[in-house]
């Protein structure tokens, strides 16, 4: 059976993030969120993307789909999805092209690199997320803090989690820690981007090269 397909909600700026482009939106206070329990993520330079349990894909649009960085994702998603419930779906990174920042990876399947998991309007607690992502054998993204939401001490934890990293970091999202509906999303979500992200006018489809993987050959 199909399911309905739904546009990924926009993830609001946190009010003191450092690069906000035209198109973006900025919470006007972090308010809503002081005390909340949270699970913070390094931001992948990658494309939205969103998986369903009948086997198709989209980008962060329900138009953007049938792209020539897809094509592998498409080969591979129905691995995972085939176990997935009726109407759930994954979202996550596809970093299998390079935008702003390389990566280079150990391996192919950190290609894709989820953030959340829905089943229909609800996105399901991070505990009970990570344990789909191990049952699917799907990469997350990588975790950086879970705790008590605070601007000054996850400011803090993000510039030494910067400094630990051999490789440019694009920011970070912020999640509440237990399962939210869709509704809520803008109360629930939010990201901070570093300064001078973007170094080039250019967009990353003009002349898109693939993220490289790991030579393991001696």
């Amino acid at each position: 059976m199909k399911t309905e397909k739904v546009k990924y909600p926009r993830t609001f700026h946190l009010p003191y993030s450092l690069t906000v482009s035209a198109d973006d939106k900025r919470l006007p206070s972090d308010e809503h969120l002081q005390g909340m329990d949270i699970v913070m993520t390094e931001k992948m330079d990658g494309e939205n993307t969103n998986i369903y349990s009948d086997g198709d894909i989209h980008a962060r649009s329900i138009d953007g789909n049938h792209t020539p960085w897809q094509s592998w994702l498409r080969r591979d998603a129905p691995r995972w999805t085939s176990n997935l419930p009726e109407k759930w779906k994954v979202c996550g990174e596809n970093l299998y092209a390079r935008h702003s920042i390389e990566y280079t990876f150990k391996r192919a399947s950190q290609y894709f690199q989820a953030f959340s998991i829905w089943s229909q309007d609800l996105c399901l607690p991070w505990n009970e997320f990570l344990e789909w992502c191990e049952m699917l054998e799907i990469e997350h993204v990588p975790v950086i803090y879970t705790g008590t939401y605070n601007k000054e001490a996850i400011l803090e934890i993000f510039q030494n989690y910067q400094k630990t990293q051999n490789r440019e970091i694009e920011g970070f999202v912020i999640r509440n820690k237990y399962g939210f509906n869709l509704q809520d999303f803008s109360q629930n979500v939010a990201k901070f981007v570093r300064a001078n992200h973007v170094t080039t006018d250019e967009h990353w489809t003009t002349n898109w090269t693939v993220n490289p993987i790991e030579n393991h050959e001696t």
